[in-house]
């Protein structure tokens, strides 16, 4: 080594660092490598992607031919370090501990931290290409790779580890999917991104998020007069309408207006008439999920349904329109039946309809009402209160001060709430 000139030295030291560089660089992109990403890569048949997956699926390979290389590359040059100061300075141990000092540094710096911090930045780049380098690698180390292993199990049969053969599974719940659609902005249009977040949203909210009340529905009753019947469904504003005998709990079936329509030709609809072109009702039990019950509409072909308590009292309707709204947002007009609208003051305050849904109100007045519990605003006022208000109180439900304007048959008709910060959709009041 004597006869070596210096910087041949020197050049050799650069190359060995470098090379545990990508050593370095290799290991870290391959762990911090989007997996899903891979998988996509490789089922469209990346060249790459096809062998970072199979070197990723023995990571005790993997890691061992790596570890081997950087290992014996980093001793190589600190071996090399030590064999300049001999030769050019003798056993002088000043000199000997600058050079541990300034190899530890070139390492840490060239072979170390900077090409894994790259790597981190750039995993998917980095171990595409190094895949290519690293195949070949295994295959030639791979009696060492397996020798070493040997102990590596051994240790680990001590330690009674028993670590998964293969690619590690990476497992995403829900609200970690929910959390990378949000973060997806840049690649995901904002419509696209708020479906999928409400997609998720199905299986925790249930049809009693989202059912039109009794009160707001519109019924035909079988014991009424011909021509009323006639009229109401002249008039009526839905396509599918419950039919009741005396009394609104007596549902005996649904009633398709189209249907009704073609009999029109032969004269007036009579009750009579009614009961051959209604079919049953389909009651569904309170509490149900949404995207459970966007299933069973699927399966048993329907597109309405009657939500009912625990003791089989009929709550209101639930219509697949419903759940899709849910989904993608509203598209279809609101009945005169329906106001839950929202009425905007000077003052910044808005009145709304006691029946409106909490929901509602959180989406399109960015409130934050809680869900858990009461379903409506005059629900949540009630459960405040444990009695009926009067007429013109203040009062403050949720932290949102409010003013009660009129009380209806011991409900909540509308309410004043004070200081909404936004208003998304402004409609007139009923």
């Amino acid at each position: 080594m004597e006869n070596i000139p210096l910087h041949y030295m020197l050049i050799a030291l650069v190359f060995l660092l470098i090379l545990s560089g990508f050593f370095s660089l290799s290991e870290t992109s391959m762990m911090a490598i989007n997996r899903y990403r891979l998988k996509h890569l490789a089922k469209q048949g990346h060249r790459g992607a096809l062998l970072t997956t199979k070197l990723l699926d023995k990571t005790d390979r993997l890691l061992g031919v790596i570890l081997l290389g950087n290992n014996l590359l980093n001793t190589a040059s600190a071996t090399l370090v030590a064999v300049i100061i001999a030769t050019f300075f003798g056993q002088d141990e000043m000199a000997l501990l600058m050079g541990t000092i300034l190899v530890t540094f070139a390492i840490l710096l060239f072979s170390e931290i900077t090409p894994k911090v790259i790597a981190a930045a750039y995993p998917e780049r980095i171990a595409l290409a190094a895949s290519y380098v690293l195949t070949p690698l295994l295959k030639v180390f791979y009696p060492v790779v397996w020798f070493v292993n040997l102990f590596v199990n051994g240790l680990l049969f001590l330690l009674r580890l028993k670590p998964k053969e293969g690619q590690i599974e990476q497992k995403i719940s829900t609200e970690e999917l929910k959390t990378l659609v949000l973060e997806g902005g840049h690649f995901i249009q904002k419509k696209h991104q708020s479906m999928l977040v409400n997609l998720f949203d199905l299986e925790t909210v249930t049809v009693d998020d989202v059912i039109v009340p009794r009160g707001q529905i519109e019924a035909i009753d079988l014991n009424a007069e011909d021509e009323v019947i006639h009229s109401q469904l002249l008039t009526c504003h839905h396509t599918r309408l419950p039919i009741y005998r005396e009394r609104m709990d007596n549902i005996v079936g649904i009633v398709h207006v189209r249907k009704v329509l073609n009999l029109m030709q032969s004269g007036k609809i009579t009750a009579k008439m009614l009961e051959t072109v209604m079919r049953e009702p389909y009651f569904i039990p309170s509490g149900t999920p949404l995207f459970t019950q966007l299933q069973l509409f699927q399966e048993n072909q329907l597109r309405i349904g009657l939500v009912v308590d625990e003791y089989g009292e009929w709550l209101g309707l639930v219509t697949i329109e419903d759940i899709l709204e849910e989904i993608i947002g509203e598209f279809t007009t609101q009945a005169p039946t329906q106001s839950n609208t929202f009425l905007t003051q000077k003052d910044g305050s808005v009145i709304v309809e006691g029946s409106t849904l909490l929901r509602d109100l959180n989406r399109k007045l960015a409130l934050k009402f809680p869900l858990k519990g009461p379903k409506t605003l005059n629900g949540l006022i009630l459960e405040h209160f444990q009695d009926i208000p009067e007429a013109g109180m203040g009062i403050t439900v949720a932290g949102y001060p409010m003013e009660i304007m009129q009380i209806k048959n011991q409900v909540v008709k509308t309410v004043r709430i004070c200081a909404v910060p936004k208003v998304v959709e402004q409609d007139p009041i009923d």
